[in-house]
């Protein structure tokens, strides 16, 4: 075996299992979608835009 093997395999197994958190983690977000027990600020992101502030036209 060569030396570099193990790093490759050490580097593609962080990879994986980085991957593998990032996606657990955007099933619970889809998971709560529409959710009464989601926080307000996810809740409510996505409305429409505020209005512009007065003198910032540009």
């Amino acid at each position: 075996m060569s030396e570099g093997f193990p790093l490759l395999i050490l580097a593609f197994g962080t990879i994986g299992g980085l991957w593998f958190i990032a996606a657990a983690a955007r099933k619970q977000v889809a998971d709560l979608k529409g959710d009464p027990r989601r926080s307000s600020l996810i809740h409510d992101h996505g409305g429409a835009p505020r209005p512009n502030m007065p003198g910032t036209e540009h």
